[in-house]
């Protein structure tokens, strides 16, 4: 992309992209010395003529699953992120960053667990979270949502009565690789017309993602498709545009988020139909239980961009280690205040995060799970024998 939007705008066209780099991606990058793709992505990340075309969305430095990753670790990962991210690019491209984008499309829907998630991106600045369809639902019925091209609330109580709340853009559809490939959120964009939302005419906005990488079906369809239709739709009544834009155009169009309907994480209603935020963590703990008895769709693992995987089952001999790496970093790191300066603190905290990464727990047992439990033997070992 960073070669791909500055020949476009030099054509006098209006390309627009939103890109979304873990941790351990960008890390990675400098680790094999492709600092060519750096470079190309601080030309359009900091120069001013290439500002509008390409939006950041923040993201956890090691790409964990925000359901079953500790939320300790959790902010840890999305501050890592921001440091990572401003010593490549400046601390002014930092603040513009405004959108979240969770790894796997992973939302938490354990009340306590979802609310710190929430909690922890406004804590850290961010205005917006991109979370997957069928990841949410409408508090009065549990249903799916009616409207999925228009922001939304996501509105997180807890056990103790809490409420966190952020602008939630819908991403539609699946894993999405071969549709963005072939551009057809453009396509279904075609179909659509304006909504009324708090008595104005509201644009609808139809959002995607795609890995870079998987199959190779974004490599090799995707740049010949994106280049086809930014010359297509330049300057008609069907352009692109990145969420910020989208956002700042409905606010300065009188739009305010309380206008926005709201939306809770997947199962909450079943929840809220027996338990009041403010009644306390064991109470829940035994709503949780009854329901998961009574329903076998039931659950807390969160939602993420398939449903038809777990990210917690068949893995226990991967989170059990994850669990243990944790606790022993609040222990020896975090309880003691070292000094993220620290040497120490730093590689620990590198083989923590890293530890967490989504990978480890995707195909199933074998290779991948041994690299996670290495991981984290190495991190235990650090917190034991350093600190």
């Amino acid at each position: 992309m960073g070669e791909f939007v500055p020949q476009l705008l030099n054509e006098g066209k209006a390309p627009r992209v939103m890109l979304e780099y873990s941790g351990t991606l960008l890390h990675g990058l400098r680790r094999m010395g492709l600092d060519d793709v750096i470079d190309s992505l601080k030309t359009v990340t900091c120069d001013h003529r290439y500002r509008g075309a390409v939006e950041w969305l923040g993201a956890p430095w090691g790409h964990p699953v925000a359901p079953s990753t500790p939320m300790q670790d959790y902010r840890l990962h999305v501050k890592a992120w921001q440091q990572h991210f401003a010593a490549i690019f400046g601390l002014e491209a930092l603040e513009r960053v405004r959108g979240f984008s969770p790894a796997e499309m992973a939302l938490p829907n354990h009340p306590d667990v979802a609310y710190e998630f929430v909690k922890t991106l406004k804590d850290c600045g961010y205005q917006w979270v991109l979370v997957q369809e069928h990841s949410v639902e409408q508090p009065a019925s549990g249903l799916g949502l009616e409207r999925k091209h228009i922001p939304h609330q996501l509105v997180c109580n807890n056990s103790r009565g809490e409420t966190a709340s952020i602008i939630a853009i819908i991403k539609t559809q699946g894993s999405d690789t071969k549709l963005v490939a072939q551009m057809q959120p453009y396509y279904e964009a075609k179909g659509l017309f304006r909504w009324e939302l708090a008595g104005r005419s509201i644009p609808p906005l139809v959002t995607q993602i795609a890995d870079g990488e998987n199959g190779g079906v974004m490599m090799n369809e995707f740049p010949s498709k994106y280049f086809e239709i930014v010359r297509e739709c330049t300057g008609t009544d069907m352009p692109l545009m990145n969420v910020a834009e989208y956002l700042e155009y409905l606010f300065n169009a009188g739009f305010r988020e309380q206008d926005f309907p709201i939306i809770q994480p997947i199962f909450q209603k079943a929840i809220w139909d027996r338990f009041q935020p403010g009644e306390g963590p064991e109470k829940l703990k035994r709503v949780i239980a009854e329901r998961e008895k009574e329903d076998h769709r039931f659950h807390m693992e969160g939602g993420s961009w398939t449903n038809n995987l777990s990210w917690v089952k068949g893995y226990e001999n991967l989170l059990g280690p994850i669990e243990e790496v944790s606790a022993l970093f609040y222990e020896k790191v975090l309880k003691h205040g070292v000094s993220s300066s620290d040497g120490r603190y730093r590689n620990a905290l590198f083989h923590l995060l890293c530890s967490q990464t989504s990978c480890y727990r995707y195909w199933g047992q074998g290779l991948w799970t041994e690299y996670g439990r290495e991981i984290c033997r190495r991190a235990r070992e650090i917190l034991i024998y350093d600190f």
